[in-house]
């Protein structure tokens, strides 16, 4: 019984070491198989790094400033009769926008033309007769004075009733109205905003140090949020003199068109102003850049030959890079890239450094150094 026991636990031991020596076989030969396997080639567009003249640029936020903006407020006190004008309407200089009472006014200067005409008259009379020597010359210069005083008096009463005519100073567009027909208005009391609105002033700030590149003339560009891929060009008009000794910064003003008076006083826009210099740099497209906290890269396609000397795939290399500045789909490269050479310009973050690739560009982007968007 023992022995049939014994024989068992032996059989069994065996048993378990020739499974566990077939399982073991098996396994060193996945392993092995999975060292040999080579992926597929991975397919990929391409660009080729190539050199481009930029023109030297500076850029900042500005603010939009009315060329001429005023609110419009009383100089009298007087009862509003008449609105002339209908809230965001355009106006011309001398429009009529608001009317006071004028009656008392009205009544005071028949009155103080009637007097001017009594004083005009005795004043042709003394003219006359001053010749005659019937009247003395201090008789004939205290006539004279009256008329002079009653023409003065009706300058007076004809300025008033002006300032209570209330009209446009410039041509603009009005803003919201701000009094009510009836509403007696004291001296300096708001009625409306009036901008003119075309042109239209930029006003933004560039460091001093940028101070001896930039003059009257040089030309600017807008871009606002306002004017979704719309870009809006002009120039500056004025260098302020004084640098803010706060931020040693120099304010600068440009002017720009706006006959669609889609830029308004008061919106902030991205500036971008255009120096004379041209610079030279080495261009690819930003897609094709894996950005890193400790570097950024690039795969480089290189041909890697086979033992003949030929051709036989093409494989990348990943290669750090120095980037510079970025202009539309395109970024500069200040080193770790030569001219001419090969990058995977779309997909690069599902490759690795070794990986074969195909090339095929017939899906590849319309890479443009000024991108518009596309309406959908």
């Amino acid at each position: 019984m023992k022995k049939a026991i014994i024989f068992s636990i032996i059989g069994l031991v065996v048993l378990i070491g020739v499974l566990g020596g077939v399982k073991g076989l098996q396994i060193n030969r996945m392993i092995a198989q999975g060292k040999q396997y080579v992926p597929p080639p991975e397919t990929v567009t391409a660009a080729v790094a190539q050199s481009a003249r930029w023109p030297s640029v500076l850029t900042a936020v500005g603010s939009l400033e009315a060329v001429q903006g005023v609110m419009v407020t009383s100089e009298l006190t007087g009862k509003v009769v008449k609105i002339a004008f209908e809230p965001g309407s355009a106006v011309k200089a001398g429009d009529l926008l608001v009317q006071q009472d004028t009656s008392s006014e009205a009544a005071q200067l028949r009155s103080a033309e009637a007097s001017m005409e009594l004083a005009r008259l005795n004043l042709e009379r003394a003219k006359e007769l001053l010749p005659q020597k019937v009247i003395t010359p201090s008789n004939y210069d205290s006539v004279e004075a009256e008329f002079k005083q009653a023409a003065a008096q009706v300058d007076a009463i004809r300025a008033t009733i002006a300032k209570k005519t209330i009209r446009a100073p410039f041509a603009g567009r009005l803003g919201l109205r701000q009094i009510n027909l009836g509403q007696t208005l004291n001296d300096g009391d708001t009625i409306v905003s009036l901008q003119a609105m075309d042109p239209i002033f930029i006003n933004f700030q560039l460091p001093q140090q940028e101070l001896a590149k930039i003059r009257q003339g040089l030309r600017v560009r807008l871009t606002s949020d306002a004017l979704p891929g719309e870009t809006v060009e002009g120039a500056i008009t004025a260098v302020n003199p004084q640098v803010d000794s706060a931020t040693r910064n120099i304010r600068i003003q440009a002017t720009v068109a706006n006959t669609r008076e889609h830029l308004r006083p008061g919106m902030f826009v991205n500036v971008t102003l255009a120096l004379p210099d041209i610079q030279t740099v080495l261009t690819i497209p930003s897609t094709a850049v894996l950005y890193a906290p400790y570097s950024d890269s690039v795969f480089i396609v290189e041909n890697k030959p086979d033992d003949t000397g030929d051709v036989s795939e093409s494989v990348v290399r990943q290669q750090f890079v120095r980037l510079g500045e970025k202009r539309g789909d395109f970024i500069a490269v200040l080193s770790g890239l030569k001219e001419g050479e090969t990058i995977v310009s779309t997909g690069a973050f599902k490759l690795r450094n070794g990986q074969s690739v195909v090339v095929d560009n017939t899906l590849s982007p319309d890479f443009k150094l000024a991108p518009q968007p596309q309406e959908g």
